[in-house]
């Protein structure tokens, strides 16, 4: 199998955890990096180069080389979304990497999907384009992630559900089986979620508090 060559999306953070991890990937080579021409304030990054995004075409062909865009969840995957829709419209085809410490038995992985290590995906699931799956989840059997959502860590998804395009789903939140989470939604770290949720829907988990015991205790050496 020839080696394809690879052009991120990026130059922060996610982008350098990216690198790293594509890095292991014998079947792609890092060849550049590209970032919107408002971004870019340096001409390389990680010693290789950086590209403005709008003369990306101008440089590297489509037919020839594959873009990588692992953007972050801010304001509702927008950015990721904006710019996967972009790439396509300009004839790339998406990378995605699915670490080789993954249980993946899923039913299909989608374009431009970032899943690390220590996640479990079980039987018939899809997971859908433009995804990101942190580390360390449970994607339960016939579970359904559509198109550009972000899932944090130590997220449990039980067995079939459906979660909406571009949602959000928080360290530690638990889904129980057959839910749908409508699209754009955001399930804040450590919610857990019994119920239908409707487009749009916001839930947000309860931090803990300090125990006037343990606030008033003295302790000696």
């Amino acid at each position: 199998m020839a080696i394809q060559k690879l052009i991120v999306f990026g130059t922060g953070q996610i982008a350098e955890v990216a690198a790293n991890y594509v890095k292991e990937d014998k079947n792609v080579e890092l060849i550049a990096f590209t970032v919107e021409k408002k971004f870019l304030k340096q001409k390389t990054f990680l010693n290789y180069p950086v590209v403005p995004f709008e003369d990306l075409i101008n440089t590297y062909n489509p037919k020839e080389n594959l873009l990588f865009a692992p953007l972050s969840y801010k304001n509702m995957n927008a950015h990721r979304i904006r710019i996967f829709k972009k790439g396509k419209a300009l004839g790339y085809k998406f990378y995605s990497f699915i670490h080789k410490n993954c249980v993946n038995y899923s039913k299909s992985i989608g374009e431009n999907c970032f899943i690390l290590e220590n996640n479990v995906i079980q039987p018939f699931c899809v997971i859908e384009d433009n995804c990101i799956i942190w580390s360390g989840n449970h994607i339960g059997h016939h579970s359904n992630i559509l198109s550009h959502t972000f899932i944090s860590s130590h997220v449990v998804i039980s067995g079939s559900v459906n979660v909406g395009q571009g949602s959000f789903l928080g360290v530690n939140s638990t889904i129980i089986d057959n839910i749908n989470i409508g699209e754009f939604s955001l399930i804040g770290a450590g919610c857990i979620i019994t119920r239908n949720t409707g487009k749009n829907s916001l839930f947000v988990g309860e931090a803990s508090r300090p125990h006037k015991k343990l606030t008033s205790l003295e302790i000696k050496f």
